[in-house]
């Protein structure tokens, strides 16, 4: 017995419908299909090195507790510590012309970031994608959307965040920005914005503030530092909670 087929889908097929309104659900009829800025200033090395080996917590910590992505686009490669400057790309969902096209335009040490509006019929990005980015000088991809060719990424060896994976591909039409403002995973992030990312998520660190938050950074380590301190030496409790007790917007009901 002859294995089974994938199903055929025709033109009038509900579900063949559907992705074609999927695919073609942003307008490009008059639209160019790229809308580029080709440069834009980037942090220096000197600003980047304060951030070297912060975790995300504390840099979300020292910009006011704010920065982070949304919390459902996740490593989907085994590498995972970012530290870059924002490349910022807009695409069509389906599509992924802008992001290729971003690759003349990037710097060594950039952060390829695709905004595609939380599009997951289709990926945005594969190993050919990554690895080519990888050669142009870009440290990481990351997306709102989906990625496929997992065990290619992996082999590029730079991190790849994603809010998921899927072996269906793009289009090339547009279309689509480089290097102007998106919103990704609820943050906006601009181009030369700071990107610092680990295991627990993504980061951005407006461009005019780096200098500022990177100056934070030494007094947040010293104070996670006494803390890590007060739990090895045995604290049950965090030494301002007996006081927050005793307010009188607490209640006791016993």
């Amino acid at each position: 017995m002859p294995a089974p087929r994938a199903r055929e889908v025709g033109r009038g097929d509900p579900a063949r419908q559907h992705l074609d309104r999927e695919l073609k659900r942003s307008p490009v009829a008059d639209a160019p299909a790229l809308t580029i800025r080709r440069d834009w200033p980037r942090p220096s090395e000197a600003e980047r090195a304060a951030f070297r080996d912060a975790p995300t917590g504390w840099v979300v910590d020292a910009q006011g507790r704010r920065g982070a992505l949304d919390h459902r686009i996740r490593p989907v490669t085994r590498a995972t510590r970012i530290l870059g400057a924002a490349l910022p790309v807009w695409s069509r969902g389906g599509d992924n012309l802008a992001p290729y096209a971003a690759l003349r335009f990037a710097r060594p040490g950039d952060v390829l970031m695709v905004a595609t509006e939380e599009f997951e019929t289709a990926s945005v990005a594969g190993d050919i994608l990554v690895g080519m980015a990888k050669n142009a000088g870009i440290v990481a991809c990351v997306t709102d959307g989906v990625v496929r060719d997992i065990p290619g990424l992996d082999a590029v060896g730079i991190p790849v965040f994603a809010r998921g994976v899927t072996p269906n591909s793009p289009q090339k039409d547009g279309p689509g920005t480089i290097g102007l403002p998106i919103v990704l995973g609820g943050v906006i992030v601009a181009p030369g914005d700071l990107i610092v990312a680990d295991g627990d998520g993504v980061v951005v660190v407006p461009r005019a503030a780096v200098a500022a938050v990177g100056s934070e950074l030494a007094a947040i380590a010293r104070k996670e530092a006494e803390m890590d301190a007060t739990v090895q030496a045995g604290a049950a409790e965090p030494g301002w909670l007996a006081e927050r007790l005793s307010r009188p917007d607490v209640r006791f009901v016993d």
